[in-house]
């Protein structure tokens, strides 16, 4: 039996009805839950329970916020602060998701010390800066973080231009590794007392950095901001030559006619060499000498940047074997001498032996020549 006309408009009514609670239910926020002020409290009680200022139970916040990072320094502000302290101590109660356990204790501890009016440089500080510096550090500007705030204040102790402490505050000289901080330090002072942009900073710890990995006594003493910049181009420079060298071992690889250990070529089948003078012969205790063969391209750019040639333009005849790249060198107690740089041919000839500036063999660099030549079967050119 058909519906009538009314009971159809009262069905499509209760349906559209439905649909909007349906619609309502969906859109309804789930209630938020109550601030936890208890567990705030306890996140910054944690390990400092023994030193707190006011009884954890005396908090009576009038907080809206559910955030737990500020809840979590709102609590340590009330279970710590005696005085205020800066915002680089208190930014470790609002994210330390990227720091280490012991960073963010040790950071947390500076806090506690500073913000119950003790010395900070006496019971934490004084490893790492002096009392002026702690200073400097405790008067930070708000806008600094706890690591930018420290190397302003170590660049403060070096200049009195509050411009060149902020650069380099900013710089790359503030992500350092704490483990190399008297090293940092020192290039600190060196930017005070050679000012630069914060970008050509930054350039040039790029080369530091490199430098003092590769050599732990590296140092910026005696240098000028002229002289290290030409040296990091040099550097760029090398870099650029490794890339295209390494580009052109992985092309010689790719049409199967490469080396089996990645990073290096195949080389010659001849082993190193080395030889130690008699005492009479020897100019220094220990001395002794060493031909090595040169088969990666940052052993061929560097022999090319220490000795001042061009021989890292030899590396594709290097990597399809047209020729191996030996260096000389003379080796005494904590030192290393590069002396000659020698490419032999596909049958152990010596095609060129060059030294410093592309300057010939002098006579005792000769002497060595012919007792390796002799010893390894290599026919060396006549001179």
């Amino acid at each position: 039996m058909a519906k009538s006309m009314i009971r159809r408009r009262r069905e499509a009514e209760r349906e559209r009805i439905a649909q909007y609670d349906a619609t309502l239910r969906r859109a309804q926020r789930t209630p938020r839950p109550a601030p936890d002020f208890a567990r705030a409290l306890r996140d910054a009680a944690q390990g400092f329970a023994g030193v707190l200022a006011r009884d954890p139970q005396a908090w009576q916040p009038k907080l809206k916020t559910r955030d737990p990072a500020r809840l979590r320094l709102a609590a340590a502000r009330h279970l710590f602060a005696l005085y205020p302290v800066p915002h680089a101590l208190e930014e470790v109660w609002l994210d330390g998701s990227n720091l280490s356990v012991d960073e963010t204790t040790l950071r947390r501890r500076w806090y506690v010390v500073a913000a119950r009016g003790r010395s900070l440089w006496k019971e934490e500080a004084r490893d790492w800066l002096s009392r002026k510096e702690v200073h400097w550090f405790l008067n930070s500007p708000a806008y600094l973080g706890f690591d930018a705030a420290i190397w302003s204040a170590i660049a403060r102790s070096y200049t009195e231009d509050l411009g060149v402490a902020q650069r380099i505050a900013r710089s790359k000289i503030a992500r350092t590794p704490r483990a190399d901080f008297s090293f940092w330090r020192d290039a600190a002072r060196f930017f005070c007392g050679n000012p630069a942009p914060v970008e050509e900073i930054d350039d040039l710890c790029d080369y530091i950095a490199a430098r003092h990995q590769q050599d732990r006594t590296f140092s910026l003493s005696g240098r000028t901001l002229g002289s290290l910049t030409r040296q990091m181009q040099d550097w760029h420079r090398d870099i650029a030559a490794v890339a295209r060298i390494e580009a052109a071992r992985r092309a010689f690889r790719a049409d199967g006619k490469g080396e089996p250990d990645p990073g290096r070529w195949a080389g010659s089948v001849l082993a190193d060499w080395d030889w130690q003078p008699s005492g009479s012969q020897a100019r220094k205790r220990r001395e002794e000498f060493v031909v090595t063969q040169l088969v990666t391209a940052n052993e061929l750019v560097a022999e090319s940047r220490a000795m001042h040639h061009c021989v890292w333009s030899y590396a594709q005849k290097c990597i399809s074997g047209g020729c191996s790249i030996w260096s000389m060198r003379r080796r005494s107690p904590g030192r290393v001498d590069r002396l000659l740089t020698i490419e032999l041919d596909q049958r152990n000839r010596a095609i060129q032996v060059r030294g410093f500036g592309n300057r010939l063999a002098n006579a005792e660099e000769l002497q060595v020549l012919g007792r390796w030549a002799k010893a390894m079967g290599i026919v060396l050119p006549e001179h």
